[in-house]
């Protein structure tokens, strides 16, 4: 009996093991994945830029972000590639008009969101956008593991 038992401990330990993912040890902020979640929501209520929230989880999440799973943990950024000062696109933004209402400039909201094109004409109604008045300086090879 008790070999079974401990057989039945042992089993459930390894399973349990397999279904947890790894946490990226740099991790500034971390966030668990809740019903309804989308990657520009859980960007927007976490102060976290969209661009940002998918490169520290590309091994985690798609191109689309239609992957994101309950429960899931996700880093929400690198300590010393974290930015925390964000402004959510809204329907007639221009990136000019955001880095000047940010008190930062083009050159630097472009740098901290390398997703924009120059033109800025790809950003969209519920993107997050880095507007910090620095260059944070995503280090590409820090990303988490799984």
């Amino acid at each position: 009996m008790f070999v079974h038992s401990a057989f039945a401990v042992v089993v459930l330990a390894v399973v349990g093991l397999c279904g947890v993912r790894a946490q990226e040890p740099n991790c500034a902020r971390n966030y668990t994945v809740v019903s309804g979640d989308t990657c520009d929501g859980i960007s927007a209520k976490t102060n976290t830029s969209t661009y940002q929230l998918a490169t520290v989880n590309a091994d985690k999440i798609d191109a689309a972000c239609d992957n994101l799973a309950v429960g899931e943990p996700l880093c929400l950024g690198i300590i010393g590639q974290d930015c925390d000062i964000v402004h959510v696109v809204q329907s007639g933004d221009a990136c000019q008009a955001i880095a000047d209402d940010a008190g930062t400039t083009l050159a630097i909201l472009l740098a901290n969101n390398p997703n924009v094109n120059s033109q800025c004409t790809n950003i969209y109604p519920g993107e997050v956008l880095c507007t910090a008045d620095q260059v944070i300086g995503y280090n590409s090879t820090t990303t988490s593991a799984s």
